[in-house]
C-alpha cells in the first residue's frame, strides 16, 4: 500500500480515481472535479494499493489560519484497516507544516466511523446545522498545534 500527498490538483488519472471512489460511496459525483477546482490551497491525501486509489481525504483553506477537511472515503473492502486515519494524519501533517491553526470538519449522524474516528483523534464538536437536504450536521474543530 502507498500513501501520496498532492498539493494543488491532481492528475486526470488521479481523478478518475477519486471520482470513482466517490462516486462508489457517496452515490453521485456532485460535479466533484469542478468544485475541487475552485477550492484554494486544495491539498490531497490518497491511499493506493496496486495502483487502485482505495481511500482518498480532500481538504482546502478556509483562510490563513483554519483547513477544511472537506471530502473523504476509503473502499468498502479495505475498510478497518486504519486507512482513514492514516488519510487523517497526512493531511493534519501537511496543514500544520503551511502553517494552519486549525483543522474544521463537518459530517453527518449517519456516518458514525467518521464522527467517532474524529473524535477519537482530537476533534471538539463546535456545533449543528441543517443542511439543505434537511438533515443535521456535526462541526468539529481541532487545534493543530496539540
Amino acid at each position: 500500500m502507498e500513501f501520496r500527498h498532492i498539493h494543488g490538483m491532481a492528475t486526470e488519472q488521479e481523478l478518475v480515481g477519486i471520482l470513482a471512489l466517490h462516486e462508489d460511496i457517496f452515490g453521485r459525483s456532485d460535479d466533484l472535479v469542478g468544485r475541487m477546482r475552485e477550492k484554494p490551497e486544495l491539498m490531497i491525501e490518497l491511499a493506493m494499493d496496486a495502483g487502485q486509489i482505495i481511500g482518498y481525504k480532500i481538504g482546502y483553506a478556509l483562510n490563513r489560519e483554519q483547513f477544511y477537511s472537506w471530502l473523504g472515503g476509503v473502499n468498502m473492502a479495505y475498510r478497518s484497516r486504519g486507512i482513514a486515519l492514516e488519510l487523517m494524519k497526512s493531511q493534519h501533517h501537511h496543514a500544520k507544516e503551511k502553517g494552519y491553526q486549525v483543522i474544521q470538519t463537518k459530517t453527518k449522524n449517519k456516518f458514525r466511523n467518521m464522527l467517532l474516528l474524529n473524535i477519537k483523534f482530537g476533534f471538539d464538536i463546535i456545533g449543528t446545522y441543517t443542511d439543505g437536504e434537511g438533515e443535521p450536521k456535526i462541526i468539529l474543530e481541532k487545534p493543530l498545534n496539540e
